[in-house]
């Protein structure tokens, strides 16, 4: 490679939204058509996705989009992560419907979080703190499953061991060849490590822990797998010295299957805050999505406070809470060709 990776001073260089890239927003009320809900598109600079429909007051993570664009499921939570569900629009008819919490999600007293679709689309992934069995209190967070049916999602399935342990499995992220990236941390144990599970005769087989350039930093977790394994982002901590909290990183992989070392992506993926760690790019490789937490950049204040205003600010994206980006994906090949890499063909 011939950059190592880079540092840079992200207390001066902040994701450069502003109030007014808002523009993108469409009311749930109106007929909404088109992909992407037929939103305006972004270029090199990231913008909200989906204000007052996908990014919203509440906490805003974790994108999965169908192989032909029609679906779209996002996460979303209480700020105090009391709740948790995974949401689901779709194109039906031309128009897209008003987001709902998919129908395996709607359990309250569990957490559901951080879909994939496997390479097929015929199986949605996901984790959740349900039960294996009959007891009722939330058990460790495990990877599960739904699969198309004539009728819509079928029951969730644990997916089981090897995968699963007395620990937490996270984030699955899936090869065009069907293996799965995701985190995991040990019972007890609060740091967590990327695995890679091989996909065979049907079954996953004993995960492989990743070498570190993938586990880099103190920790790291929620590692997304571009489908054929040419890169990986991970967001990490303490990578870079000087840097707190939680950054996106892009590992190329070279032709022999080794990894590069991990490079920063930059401030248009990366804020002051370190608060990154769910990243996903569409099935067509147009765009990336992310999660990160930005306040409003609006100048000017209120003659006088009110409640209203005060309820206002709240009730919108950007307060405070992660929002759900997107950029285009052209971002990324620059920052692979420099680099030395070429990647998203």
């Amino acid at each position: 490679m011939k950059k190592l990776f880079f540092s840079l001073l992200l207390s001066i260089s902040v994701l450069e939204i502003s109030a007014q890239q808002v523009k993108s927003s469409v009311s749930v009320n109106e007929s909404i058509q088109g992909l992407y809900f037929g939103l305006s598109q972004p270029a090199n600079i990231p913008e909200l996705f989906a204000p007052e429909i996908v990014s919203d007051e509440l906490s805003n993570r974790d994108v999965a989009i169908s192989n032909d664009g029609k679906e779209i499921y996002f996460g979303i939570s209480t700020p105090d992560f009391r709740y948790a569900a995974i949401v689901v629009s779709e194109m039906k008819n031309g128009l897209w419907s008003k987001p709902e919490v998919a129908s395996f999600s709607r359990d309250s007293r569990y957490k559901f979080v951080e879909p994939a679709f496997s390479p097929d689309g015929k199986r949605l992934y996901f984790v959740s703190d349900m039960p294996k069995a009959g007891n009722e209190k939330p058990g460790d967070e495990d990877i599960w499953y739904v699969e198309r049916t004539p009728q819509g999602w079928s029951s969730p399935v644990n997916i089981g061991s090897p995968v699963n342990t007395d620990g937490g499995e996270f984030f699955p992220s899936f090869t065009k060849n069907g293996d799965m990236y995701f985190t995991r941390n040990e019972a007890g144990v609060r740091t967590s490590f990327i695995f890679k599970a091989v996909y065979k005769d049907g079954n996953f087989v004993t995960p492989e822990k990743l070498p570190e350039q993938i586990n880099c930093g103190i920790d790291r977790f929620n590692a997304y797998i571009f489908p054929d394994e040419s890169f990986a982002v991970v967001p990490a901590v303490d990578v870079e010295p000087g840097l707190n909290g939680a950054f996106y990183y892009i590992v190329f992989r070279n032709n022999d299957g080794s990894w590069e070392k991990p490079v920063n992506m930059g401030k248009e993926f990366n804020t002051p805050v370190g608060r990154g760690w769910s990243f996903y790019i569409s099935p067509d490789r147009r765009f990336a999505f992310f999660m990160a937490t930005l306040r409003k950049t609006e100048s000017g204040h209120p003659e006088v406070l009110s409640v209203d205003f005060l309820k206002s600010e709240f009730a919108k994206p950007q307060n405070g809470n992660p929002d759900i980006y997107w950029i285009s994906t052209d971002v990324i090949r620059k920052l692979a060709a420099a680099n030395g890499k070429e990647i998203l063909k």
